[in-house]
């Protein structure tokens, strides 16, 4: 998951191959409590890696749940051993941290208020700022009819809460329990998952005042309920029966579907951008219990083709533009958001109505949507409870930094508007998505997956490059500023590194580094060098399916590869290998010819000078600390002798390239430099 300020999507002009998709947030969280809540352990297969589980997880363990976490067949099972229902907390107030995860605050803030009324318990619920926002008191006044205790510690109706009670309690069951229906269907969900707790001696009946917004999502409690042995009876919308003795019994094993909402950023991409070869979507299908699956309706109705089957769909471009519809959108109101996207390139004006839940979610969403939209040149209109967007004219897109209000479902939908190049915008934009991290509430991975799916135009995917002499700490420099950006990293020196250890290891380099290397070894060399069996991962090297990281940053590699990157045909090999890590969103590489040969036309190109000595003391610092023995004079000799070569040798010699920022860093610290290639970066991008 990106960990940076923001990230920069160039222009994207098409998509294409396979995603898989993490767990159901709705899913997972209720499959969680319901677990911890059970007697017995549980096996949870493919449950969400995310911040609302994470904070769940957290309250589970303070509650006495054991957790387990197991690999099988390559995957990691999570195993729950429940409560029993029973609560064994002592006489202290517990505190529980629920973050901004409403699937984590409605059904703890239930589930914790019927047990303590009746078995004795003080607990106090808080979240972020914005869960304090986020209204609470319908579900707190159904709860407050039945006898429990709940104490506001902020504003009235809103967390934080206590919930408090002496053992041996009742509750008031003789009457059917109200909550209304038309502000959050979480609040229904919530007494659905708590109340068989309290049916021990009868039966419990939930009436809903009003109309029930998000039916799917009671669809998904009531459906995970069976799975745990709670039968409820439901008479259309409006009651809702627990059966008398009802108690939760583990399934022994229960896997979570992928997440279908998640599930609708792709199948919108694969509406707008696949048009060469499908996306394809694993993890959730047509057999799919989440009700935000009737979002490939939609997306249907605005042209996409889409195929599916059990856990699978298939999605490419069908009509172009994509048309605009009208849609009351109360049976998708999370995937409806991606509609509000989409509708940047349909023909016409897209209305979505029976959206008045957006406006008490982790944001209001339906404001952020119009601020947002409008900043990229559409015409939006709002009302209580709907949407009007209009998409903006070829000439009239703008580049945009979407405020993403610490709302994962913004900073993801708002990303598909990257691809306004084939809605033929003139000039085509980039899009800035500040705090990417938010994702990380749903779907911690998003913009990886969506980076391996798409892909620019070489000319919109900017470069940094990072040249200088050995030593000159130019991979470190280079590695930083990938990361600050959010950016793919190319290190071309261990590239020729590994060259250099492959040819040595197959008799291809004389043992006498004076020695010429003819033209036969020359070729052979360089066939080795563009089919070796290479990839990168994080700072690992991997050669022939072979962790071999310290062997090729190894000193003695370095002077293997000063060997290799002298010879033409082994530079030609890999040229091409340098061009391809130029992937969206960016690039910034590190080399001694990445501003001259292999990048010319990089947005930055950056020199960096610091002298023989500077880099001898570096170095020597470097190997010391790990043990190494070395000589700083010797060292300094060693560097100007390579200085001397690579800036002598016939092929790409050592120097700044037209247009490069000269950067002395000898004086700086790394920390320093990174923000000081960022900030000429931030004046170059402006």
């Amino acid at each position: 998951m990106f960990s940076i300020p923001h990230l920069d999507l160039p222009p994207l002009v098409g998509a294409a191959g396979t995603v898989k998709l993490p767990g159901s947030k709705s899913i997972s969280n209720r499959v969680l409590l319901l677990a911890g809540l059970s007697a017995g352990t549980t096996a949870v297969h493919d449950l969400l890696d995310s911040d609302d589980t994470a904070v769940m997880l957290a309250a589970l363990e303070q509650l006495g749940c054991k957790l387990v976490r197991r690999l099988q067949d390559g995957r990691e099972v999570l195993d729950v051993t429940g409560i029993g229902g029973v609560l064994n907390t002592g006489p202290r107030t517990l505190q529980l941290f629920l973050g901004n995860a409403g699937t984590a605050m409605r059904p703890l803030t239930a589930a914790l208020a019927v047990l303590s009324t009746l078995q004795g318990g003080d607990f106090e619920l808080s979240g972020v700022p914005r869960m304090h926002e986020r209204p609470i008191g319908d579900l707190v006044d159904a709860l407050r009819g039945l006898g429990c205790a709940i104490d506001d510690l902020g504003q009235p109706g809103y967390p934080p809460l206590r919930l408090r009670g002496q053992p041996g309690g009742a509750m008031n069951l003789q009457q059917p329990v109200r909550v209304r229906g038309d502000v959050s269907s979480q609040f229904l969900t919530a007494l659905l998952l708590a109340l068989p707790l309290a049916s021990a001696t009868q039966d419990v009946v939930i009436e809903v005042e009003g109309e029930l917004i998000s039916k799917p999502y009671i669809d998904i409690t009531l459906a995970l309920l069976q799975r745990f042995g709670i039968a409820v009876k439901r008479d259309g919308w409006q009651r809702f029966t627990i059966a008398q003795g009802s108690a939760y019994t583990s399934p022994g094993s229960i896997h979570v579907e992928g997440d279908a909402s998640s599930a609708s950023y792709f199948v919108a991409l694969g509406a707008i951008a696949a048009t060469d070869a499908p996306i394809r979507i694993e993890g959730v299908g047509a057999d799919s219990i989440q009700g935000d699956i009737r979002f490939v309706e939609a997306a249907q109705a605005m042209g996409a083709q889409v195929q599916s089957g059990p856990g699978w769909l298939e999605v490419r471009r069908g009509a172009w533009p994509l048309r605009a519809i009208d849609l009351n959108c109360n049976h998708i109101p999370d995937a409806a958001m991606t509609l509000a996207v989409m509708a940047l390139y349909a023909q016409g004006t897209t209305r979505l109505t029976d959206i008045g839940s957006w406006r008490v979610k982790e944001t209001d969403r339906i404001s952020a949507m119009v601020t947002e939209l409008r900043k990229l040149g559409a015409t939006v209109d709002e009302g209580p409870d709907w949407i009007a967007v209009t998409p903006p004219a070829a000439r009239a897109w703008q580049h945009a930094s979407i405020h993403t209000y610490d709302d994962h479902r913004m900073a993801m939908c708002l990303s598909l508007a990257a691809f306004n190049p084939l809605a033929g915008a003139q000039p085509s934009v980039g899009v800035r998505i500040e705090d990417p991290r938010c994702v990380g509430k749903t779907f911690p991975d998003y913009f990886e997956a969506l980076f391996a799916l798409s892909h620019a135009r070489a000319e919109y995917i900017p470069v940094i490059a990072i040249d200088g002499p050995s030593s000159s700490g130019k991979g470190t420099l280079a590695a930083r500023v990938a990361a600050a950006l959010g950016w793919h990293y190319l290190d071309s020196g261990v590239l020729y590194r590994a060259v250099g250890v492959a040819a040595q290891a197959r008799g291809l380099l004389p043992a006498d580094v004076q020695a010429p290397i003819g033209d036969d070894l020359q070729r052979d060399i360089a066939t080795l060098a563009a089919a070796l069996d290479i990839r990168f991962a994080g700072d690992r090297v991997w050669m022939d399916g072979v962790d071999q990281t310290d062997l090729v940053r190894h000193e003695a590699s370095g002077a293997l590869a000063s060997r290799v990157s002298a010879l033409p045909a082994v530079r030609a090999a890999l040229h091409q290998r340098q061009l391809n890590f130029r992937t969206v969103p960016g690039l910034v590489a590190d080399g001694r010819d990445m501003g001259t040969v292999v990048f010319p036309d990089a947005a930055l190109k950056v020199f960096l000078t610091a002298d023989a000595a500077t880099r001898a003391e570096r170095r020597h610092k470097q190997l010391i600390s790990n043990g190494i023995s070395a000589n700083i004079d010797s060292l300094r000799l060693d560097l100007e002798a390579r200085d001397l070569r690579d800036r002598t040798r016939a092929v790409a010699p050592l120097k700044p390239a037209e247009g490069a920022v000269m950067f002395d860093n000898s004086g700086t610290s790394i920390e320093e430099s990174v923000q000081q290639v960022l900030q000429w970066w931030e004046h170059r991008r402006a």
